[in-house]
């Protein structure tokens, strides 16, 4: 666990770990959003100051890189496992039911991270706009390697269009989590994924 010592007010030194500064962070972030989360919430949770802040972190939108690279580190750990399991059917089923234990979670906020931040980024939040987009698209990409392979494994059905499954769901994924957001319970996102477990094509 790393420690930072910066000037505090009238040049005190004022020790911090960055490791629970950054928690507290990712934590405004994924309840407001990168817009919403305004500097005063940011270091208010962090407990720390302005110039403390941009001396451990950089700027906002640093720091929201930096929580972004957490929340995939500690939340997204399913999505992991999900390419691990034997068939493609299996694959679905770990990554929606983690994402509903994710997006339920009583001790985070509702909803995902990244979700929430594509949908509030206006035009001077760009860059993080096209970060959240380049980890979306990588994600896209490994779960359509491993749907390729259950084609070739015989686990999908040769007429499948991998790319148009994979689409489809990460649509369900993403609308769950605005409904997680919005105030769905648990019981209305397990009937998601069940109708979305008899939908699919495989076995």
């Amino acid at each position: 666990m790393e420690n930072v010592i910066t000037a505090a007010p009238k040049g005190r030194p004022r020790e911090f770990c960055v490791d629970q500064a950054l928690a507290a962070a990712l934590g405004v972030f994924w309840s407001k959003g990168y817009e919403g989360a305004s500097m005063a919430d940011l270091t208010e949770a962090m407990g720390i100051t302005k110039p403390s802040l941009y001396a451990a972190f950089g700027n906002k939108e640093a720091l929201f890189h930096k929580a972004l690279d957490l929340y995939e580190a500690e939340k997204l750990e399913y999505m992991r496992k999900a390419l691990e399991q034997p068939t493609a059917r299996a694959v679905v089923e770990h990554l929606l039911r983690g994402a509903i234990d994710a997006q339920m979670s009583s001790c985070d906020p509702k909803g995902c991270l990244g979700v929430i931040s594509m949908s509030a980024c206006g035009a001077e939040a760009e860059s993080i706009k096209a970060d959240v987009m380049q980890r979306r698209a990588s994600s896209q990409a490994a779960l359509v390697e491993r749907f390729e392979q259950a084609k070739r494994e015989g686990d999908l059905p040769e007429h499948v269009d991998i790319a148009g499954l994979t689409g489809y769901l990460f649509a369900i994924f993403q609308g769950m989590a605005v409904q997680a957001g919005s105030g769905a319970t648990r019981a209305d996102l397990e009937r998601v994924v069940a109708t979305s477990l008899m939908m699919w094509p495989g076995r």
